[in-house]
């Protein structure tokens, strides 16, 4: 990854690739949740922080049978099937997990479920000779793999299931006698073999098991996950105009009849009801939204905004750590951060709440329907009641009080013929010049 970060923190959809693993263990239900780490281990060991994972150190890494081979201890007392998964693959489902687990009750009782997949250009991948029913009869990886071997399409993902009893006993076994010297994980499938111990591959598509191990793999990754959140938001009924440009967060939620126009990108945090129009390139994050709001186009709503149902943020306004009532109108061109907008208030093109001295932030409260005049400046600490109005251009520095006219701008005056005579003064001098 040419990078300071750790690959498996690298994010996917706005969360780190670990952690979208954690959350599908999450969905699956799983009774434990340990991670394998070697380097950078404190900043993977600080991203699980709240996750329930235990963490484990692998030192020196000998290969991915060895990485295993380190959770023994930490697993010494549970009995039940061990999922070995990947941090750097983070698009696989619970659903096809499940599977996975299932597999070893089929008929006969395998010992190992391995995942398989066909990809594209199968490459390096580790190929599976099995039988029509999925009996595994040989696991080779592509660097040891004869001719024939590697045209075989069916490869080897790397994740399995295994029961306890007997994972760490057939770990003990492996060898690193193979052109990297390493302890490969696969091995124990033919280990299990030699013992009279079947082992069966059940397949899903590539883009599940995708591993990422460079930017560009990233990406594409990326690219995929947003596919699958596309459709999902579509099948849910949310319209995307043009699905293609749109891009969301892990955790992104959007009720049924929401508008979605091109160029809009979720960040993490957004939970919006339904019938809402997001118009076109709009950046949204941390936001709360209820139903009917109507946001954009270019409308940028940050962490901490809620919006009351029926309110609507306009073009190029910006929103942060903002509650904004049931049927407010910020229609355009100003910043309200660290505010409380009461319902049906009114908030003027070129408003902004001044929150910040350059120490401190302050709040401003702006009451139920109060009108705030075009081009305001509103020094927070400060509160305008209920039903009042700001006149335009005004810069208020104290509290209004409901239903009162805020008039706070310089008196204006004007020196008739002063302008005429400006000009002539001027250009004569210019001729002088």
């Amino acid at each position: 990854m040419r990078s300071d970060l750790h690959k498996v923190l690298h994010p996917v959809g706005g969360r780190p690739m670990l952690l979208h693993l954690m959350a599908t263990l999450d969905a699956l239900g799983v009774a434990r949740k340990l991670v394998v780490v070697g380097d950078k281990a404190e900043q993977v060991e600080a991203a699980l922080e709240g996750s329930g994972a235990q963490t484990v150190v692998q030192a020196p890494q000998l290969g991915t049978g060895h990485a295993v081979l380190q959770a023994e201890a930490a697993l010494r007392d549970f009995a039940g099937v061990c999922l070995v998964l990947f941090g750097d693959v983070p698009l696989i489902s619970a659903h096809t997990l499940a599977r996975l687990v299932e597999a070893l009750d089929a008929p006969g009782e395998p010992a190992i479920a391995v995942l398989g997949f066909r990809p594209h250009a199968p490459g390096s991948y580790g190929r599976i000779l099995a039988d029509a029913d999925g009996r595994i009869s040989r696991m080779v990886e592509a660097k040891d793999a004869s001719a024939h071997e590697l045209a075989i399409t069916l490869c080897n993902s790397g994740l399995l299931a295994v029961r306890r009893e007997l994972l760490f006993p057939l770990l003990h076994r492996v060898s690193n006698a193979n052109a990297a010297q390493e302890y490969y994980l696969p091995d124990i499938v033919m280990l299990a073999a030699q013992d009279g111990l079947a082992s069966v591959v059940i397949e899903t598509e590539e883009r599940e098991v995708m591993g990422v191990n460079s930017r560009a793999e990233l990406a594409q990754a990326e690219a995929a996950f947003q596919a699958a959140r596309r459709a999902e938001m579509m099948a849910a009924g949310v319209t995307l105009v043009a699905p293609e440009t749109v891009f969301f967060a892990a955790d992104t939620v959007l009720g049924r009849d929401t508008l979605v126009e091109p160029h809009v990108v979720f960040g993490a945090g957004v939970v919006a009801g339904e019938r809402i129009s997001i118009r076109a390139h709009s950046h949204l994050e941390g936001a709360t939204i209820g139903d009917g709001c109507e946001i954009g186009p270019f409308a940028r709503l940050r962490p901490g905004t809620v919006l009351g149902a029926g309110a609507k943020v306009g073009n190029f306004v910006e929103t942060k750590k903002a509650l904004v009532g049931a049927g407010a109108k910020i229609n355009h061109l100003s910043y309200v951060g660290d505010a409380d907008v009461g319902a049906k208030a009114n908030i003027g093109a070129g408003t902004i709440t001044c929150n910040y001295d350059g120490f401190f932030k302050y709040r401003t409260v702006i009451g139920d329907a109060a009108f705030i005049g075009s081009n305001s400046s509103l020094v927070a600490p400060v509160s305008i009641g209920a039903g009042a109005i700001v006149a335009a251009g005004s810069v208020v520095t104290r509290d209004v009080m409901p239903d009162a006219l805020a008039i706070a701008r310089g008196e204006q005056s004007q020196k008739p013929g002063w302008a005429a005579r400006f000009r002539a003064a001027m250009l004569a001098k210019k001729g002088k010049a």
